[in-house]
């Protein structure tokens, strides 16, 4: 019997979470990607979507359908997204011998611009965290001090140091941490990391059971309160609004590798798939390099 668009579209995503264990956040967008895509057609192309209509897409289809979601505000990012969820449908069709892909594969992605993490400076760090401790509540106080330190302690994202629980405390040297793609890997903890997770562990008056971070009512705190909190830092230290907590992740690898820190080891680290993305911190250090010599060499203030 044949299979409907719809059902093709949610086997699709459902081999995606369980082959390739993408992220439910990914999957929401691509499965939002598809939703539009196919909506999109049934006007592009006049009448219901049918595999018929996918079997027959032309590129100048999938052009007009990003033509149409740059009209609407989409960025080179999101389009780009949207490109890659194409193909990955495309592909899953062409598996199940359902349809060819050469009209998506025809479009090319847009080229985006090349970004360098932001760290903070090691100064800055310091002060945030410091100040991160000035909350008149002394538990959330020490919660506080505590998860910034983890987070620039260990390289940890937002997501991994709130998925830690209370039964992890007292912290371990080394902790094993469950990043994307259902990776695994190990993550040294450092004694100062050690103590600030004790001190605000012993001051937390909610249950020993749960999530090790919690809100002021006891509930798991969340990715936006921890985003809130670093608002409320940068605002009182006069810090770019660039630093958010996923920017002590980028300071910790930052000030590990000029600190003589190997790249190999950060990779390992972070958690990263590809050197290649490490590698962008060593980039950051270049550019700061060159901003210093740029400054103080006496042939680069001749006019």
């Amino acid at each position: 019997m044949a299979r409907g668009v719809e059902e093709l579209t949610q086997a699709w995503l459902a081999g995606l979470a369980h082959e390739r264990r993408l992220s439910k956040h990914t999957l929401r967008a691509y499965g939002d990607d598809a939703a539009r895509f196919l909506a999109f057609l049934v006007t592009h192309r006049g009448g219901r979507v049918t595999l018929v209509t996918l079997q027959k897409l032309a590129p100048a289809d999938v052009r007009a359908f990003l033509t149409a979601r740059r009209a609407a505000g989409l960025g080179a990012h999101g389009v780009q997204r949207t490109v890659a969820a194409l193909r990955s449908f495309y592909r899953y069709l062409e598996r199940e011998n359902l349809a060819d892909g050469a009209a998506v594969r025809a479009v090319r992605s847009p080229k985006l611009p090349r970004t360098l993490p932001r760290p903070l400076s090691e100064a800055d760090a310091a002060r945030t965290i410091e100040e991160a401790g000035e909350v008149e509540v002394p538990w959330i106080a020490a919660r506080n001090t505590a998860l910034i330190t983890l987070l620039y302690g260990t390289g940890l994202r937002i997501s991994e140091a709130l998925s830690l629980n209370r039964a992890d405390a007292p912290l371990p040297e080394t902790l094993i941490i469950l990043g994307k793609g259902k990776k695994e890997r190990v993550v040294p903890v450092l004694a100062a990391v050690r103590e600030s997770v004790d001190a605000y562990v012993k001051l937390c008056p909610f249950s020993s059971q749960g999530p090790l971070f919690v809100s002021r009512r006891g509930n798991p705190m969340s990715a936006r309160e921890a985003q809130a909190l670093m608002q409320l830092l940068r605002g009182r230290l006069g810090l770019s609004a660039r630093a958010t907590p996923h920017a002590l992740r980028h300071s910790f690898a930052t000030h590990v590798l000029q600190n003589g820190g190997d790249l190999r080891a950060v990779q390992e680290l972070l958690g990263h798939a590809s050197l290649s993305t490490t590698q962008k911190y060593t980039e950051v250090e270049g550019a700061r390099l060159m901003a210093v010599y740029e400054a103080a060499h006496p042939r680069a203030r001749v006019k």
